[in-house]
């Protein structure tokens, strides 16, 4: 199982700290560095693309499609392979109604079939082809001339039909808010040979039940957003606290190898609590999963 570990939840304020960031994951030994498209945040993929100093992959968690033309996300994310070299993985998803509708005016209609179409376009304009499309979102008739090798491309995949979508068109998922069993019943079997790329909270304390009190407290909006409700409720979980790996050193190492024998090839570290406990999470992963 890979380590990667995720830049969006340490609360950099400026590119340098994200930078600086990504610099301590690749002399900690995590064999990629991810980051998100916030609300009124920095655009990801040109954060990444700032990173001479970071871990060899490089990649989004995610970068949502519907304010994204996928000629453009196709643009941007050459652009950014031929910066890293080679080291760039793009991932993608719809988002959720309440932001691309709600903050930003976007219908959101029909995300997986939206995902569907949206990858059509988008891989072929990845590996060079040209692209004719006509259907429901997307009319294209255009080809890309940036030389740079197409991306790896993952999509934050939760339901059955957005896990269908990417078992044919992508080459894994993101996925959040799960633990390993529904990891090996539900995710793996449903992706055959594709990528499962989960992101786990982490806090190496001796105060679980605070850290998960206090994650609970923070992210209490998970439990509104409707894609990341039905994956709690699918795994019987009450909230997204529930997912948290927190505890002492073996507690989290037991937890954490759990993940590996389900079946997850990368998992992304989202470091929580105290600022203590957050630094020996990070250091503790790449001790449990070197190389």
């Amino acid at each position: 199982m890979r380590i990667g570990q995720s830049l969006a939840t340490l609360g950099a304020e400026t590119v340098a700290d994200l930078i600086a960031t990504a610099a301590k994951a690749k002399a900690r030994g995590y064999h990629s560095a991810w980051t998100n498209q916030r609300p009124g945040g920095w655009d990801p993929v040109t954060v990444l693309a700032a990173m001479p100093d970071s871990p060899p992959e490089l990649g989004t968690a995610v970068v949502p499609t519907y304010p994204r033309h996928p000629v453009v996300m196709a643009t941007e994310a050459l652009t950014a392979q031929a910066i890293t070299g080679g080291r760039f993985t793009l991932g993608i998803g719809p988002s959720h109604e309440s932001l691309m509708t709600g903050q930003l005016g976007l219908p959101y209609e029909s995300p997986a079939r939206h995902t569907r179409e949206y990858l059509e376009v988008l891989r072929p304009l990845l590996r060079g082809e040209h692209v004719k499309h006509a259907g429901r979102f997307f009319t294209v008739d255009t080809q890309l001339t940036i030389d740079a090798p197409a991306p790896p491309v993952l999509v934050s995949a939760l339901g059955p039909r957005m896990l269908e979508v990417t078992r044919e068109l992508a080459d894994g998922t993101l996925a959040l808010w799960v633990q390993p069993k529904l990891v090996a019943d539900y995710l793996v079997p449903r992706l055959a040979d594709r990528r499962v790329v989960v992101s786990v909270s982490v806090s190496v304390t001796t105060e679980p039940d605070r850290v998960r009190e206090d994650f609970a407290r923070q992210l209490a909006i998970i439990n509104e957003l409707p894609a990341y409700r039905a994956v709690l409720d699918r795994g019987g979980l009450s909230g997204p606290a529930d997912t948290v790996v927190a505890g002492d050193e073996a507690v989290v190492a037991a937890e954490l190898r759990r993940f590996a024998d389900a079946g997850v090839t990368d998992l992304l570290v989202m470091p929580t609590g105290g600022e203590r406990e957050r630094s020996r999470a990070l250091d503790l992963v790449p001790e449990l999963f070197p190389g």
